[in-house]
């Protein structure tokens, strides 16, 4: 189970800032909703280590993350836009998620690309690409990753309702068959309701079951 019990977390010294808590078990989608500016992205950077909190923890199965640098974390997270290096290729891209980009023509590199629905896309360069299918190539690596903890912000932005669909109930397969732990923040109410098992909602800087 990852637990973020009563973390707390300010900006500034002395102002009010956010405290979170949230459970979620292997294999479930949480989503996460709330205004712009609500914490959000405060949240997911403290989970991914780009934050430190004030006081509270993060734990996954029993061990705390706190301490461990980024690169340590069993997390991959998505942002919401700037995903890609637009000089390299589709497939250096997603390779990137097994470690490199000598990889571009790894078997799982393909296969990724196909299940995102861009077949034969591997030598285009990203600055090609339209802007769902950037945000495409993004998820296909974030999902090579293979990180217990996963962290989708906005994950849909640029697709259709069409494209959209399949890749959600193919995020919530390989949630499942992996046993990770998922959060995803979107604006669309039809990918909550199509990925969360629960849903939270941040609401004066507080997670509030919904």
């Amino acid at each position: 189970m990852l637990e973020i019990d009563r973390l707390t977390f300010s900006y500034r010294d002395g102002e009010p800032g956010f405290t979170f808590n949230m459970n979620i078990e292997p294999g479930e989608i949480v989503g996460l909703v709330g205004p712009s500016g609500a914490g959000k992205s405060t949240l997911f950077d403290l989970i991914a280590g780009f934050l430190e909190p004030a006081s509270g923890d993060i734990q996954l199965a029993g061990r705390t993350l706190l301490g461990l640098p980024p690169e340590d974390r069993p997390v991959s997270i998505l942002f919401q836009s700037d995903n890609l290096f637009e000089h390299l290729s589709t497939g250096a891209n997603v390779a990137l998620g097994l470690g490199g980009v000598t990889r571009a023509n790894d078997e799982r590199v393909i296969a990724a690309l196909d299940r995102m629905g861009l077949p034969g896309m591997i030598t285009r360069r990203a600055a090609q690409l339209s802007g769902g299918q950037k945000q495409r190539v993004a998820l296909a690596r974030t999902l090579l990753r293979n990180r217990s903890i996963l962290l989708l912000d906005e994950p849909f932005t640029g697709l259709d309702a069409k494209t959209a669909a399949p890749i959600r109930d193919l995020v919530t397969q390989i949630v499942r068959a992996n046993g990770w732990h998922a959060i995803v923040v979107s604006h669309q109410a039809e990918d909550i309701e199509a990925l969360a098992h629960r849903t939270y909602r941040i609401e004066n800087g507080r997670t509030v079951l919904t």
